[in-house]
């Protein structure tokens, strides 16, 4: 059987990481895109170099995703789906003490690193009819005080709507992965009793592994406590 091919950004920890070990059991040739190059090398290691291509660049420079993305389809024959993954939250929370430089930042990775992602995955998508999958949030789903942050998750899952609405005409299908709290690094506390990393990753798994006839758009998954 032939091994399909997954790109995924923000694939150096957390949930791309989990994705990306998934993915591989599951049958998959993984691109890992991400800044942290020593991180991303260790990965491809453990996975394997016959699966796994460590593509160091940053999400919000169109032309290091480019060069990613063309790289990981040459290496592998073809580009089936992407995880763009990649975002960040904010050191300080809300408008009154919000700082609009974090907020910069933050919207520039959250919002235009998804949207360079899909622009440059899409050629090789439409080839494959392929799959995107988006990481939202629940706090893309309901209202937060003052949650910038929030309302950046609430484009995702606009867009995602949106996307669905546009690839299937040419048979390609999107899915927003909405998760509550999870213990990764975006955090600075651990959440021991919240989610983990390879809980949202079984979820992406999921959503790619289904038949072309069946169409995952949105998958929310909790924690239970």
């Amino acid at each position: 059987m032939t091994r399909k091919t997954l790109f995924i950004t923000g694939a150096s920890t957390g949930i791309g990481a989990e994705t990306a070990r998934k993915a591989v059991e599951s049958g998959w040739n993984v691109a890992l895109f991400a800044r942290s190059k020593d991180k991303l090398d260790a990965l491809a290691s453990e996975l394997g170099d016959d699966h796994a291509l460590a593509l160091a660049g940053d999400v919000t420079d169109m032309k290091e995703l480019k060069n990613a993305i063309d790289s990981a389809a040459d290496r592998f024959g073809s580009l089936d789906a992407v995880f763009a993954n990649a975002g960040r939250g904010l050191d300080t929370p809300g408008v009154e003490n919000g700082d609009p430089d974090e907020w910069r930042k933050m919207l520039d990775l959250n919002i235009n690193g998804l949207l360079y992602t899909i622009k440059v995955a899409f050629p090789h998508l439409q080839k494959s009819k392929g799959h995107a999958v988006l990481t939202g949030s629940v706090a893309g789903k309901i209202n937060l005080p003052g949650s910038i942050y929030g309302a950046s998750k609430w484009f995702v899952q606009g867009f995602a709507g949106n996307l669905s609405q546009e690839m299937r005409e040419w048979g390609g299908r999107c899915t927003v992965i909405c998760p509550g709290m999870v213990d990764t690094p975006f955090f600075d506390e651990a959440k021991p009793d919240k989610l983990k990393p390879e809980d949202i990753a079984s979820a992406v798994v999921f959503a790619l592994d289904q038949p072309q006839r069946a169409d995952v758009r949105e998958m929310v998954v909790m924690p239970t406590g």
